[in-house]
């Protein structure tokens, strides 16, 4: 079993109900601890709960986060 536990998050709400969170989590196993950047969308149900539609894992490696910063900026 795995469990994830959110480091740092922060997020940006655009549109009528929907937001952006960038976290920093970390998963933990039995075989280990691997920390990650998530990019996750979402949107907000009717009594403020926050639903999760969809989220992209990176590797907490400085190259990949520099070359998809850059390249969102380019874009």
């Amino acid at each position: 079993m795995v469990e994830f536990k959110t480091m740092k998050a922060e997020e940006i709400k655009f549109g009528k109900n929907n937001f952006l969170e960038i976290a920093r989590k970390k998963a933990i196993a039995e075989e280990g601890e691997n920390e990650f950047i998530a990019i996750s969308r979402g949107f907000y149900l009717p009594d403020g709960t926050k639903r999760f539609k969809k989220s992209i894992a990176l590797p907490d490696d400085a190259a990949v986060r520099t070359f998809v910063a850059e390249k969102i900026k380019e874009v």
